[in-house]
C-alpha cells in the first residue's frame, strides 16, 4: 500500500501538527478531513521511495537468484545465457540434490 501526506487546509492540529502520513489502500478514496481533529485536508505530494542499489549487475548473482539471464543475438532474438566456465564471475553452481 502507498503512503499518502496530507495537510490541514488552514489551521493547526495539535495531534497531527499539520500534516501527517497515512498508507492506505490504492482504491480507497483520499481523505477529506484530518481523522484527529476533523478539520478540512487536502492530499499533497510526497517524497517518492527509490531504493539505491550500489552493486553492479553480476550474471552470477542474478542466476543464483532464480532469475533467467537472457542474451541478445540479433533484433529480437535471444538466448539464454550460458555463463563461460573460465569466468568466475559469471560462473554458475548446479543445484544440490
Amino acid at each position: 500500500m502507498p503512503l499518502y501526506e496530507y495537510e490541514l487546509c488552514e489551521g493547526g492540529c495539535v495531534v497531527c501538527g499539520g500534516r501527517f502520513t497515512l498508507r492506505r489502500p490504492l482504491d480507497a478514496k483520499p481523505l477529506t478531513e484530518c481523522p484527529a481533529c476533523r478539520k478540512p485536508v487536502r492530499k499533497v505530494f510526497g517524497t517518492f521511495y527509490s531504493p539505491k542499489i550500489f552493486k553492479k549487475f553480476n550474471v552470477k548473482d542474478a542466476t543464483n537468484a532464480g532469475f533467467t539471464v537472457l542474451k541478445k543475438l540479433g533484433k529480437g532474438e535471444y538466448e539464454t545465457h550460458r555463463p563461460k566456465k573460465n569466468d568466475p564471475g559469471a560462473s554458475v553452481k548446479p543445484p544440490k540434490d
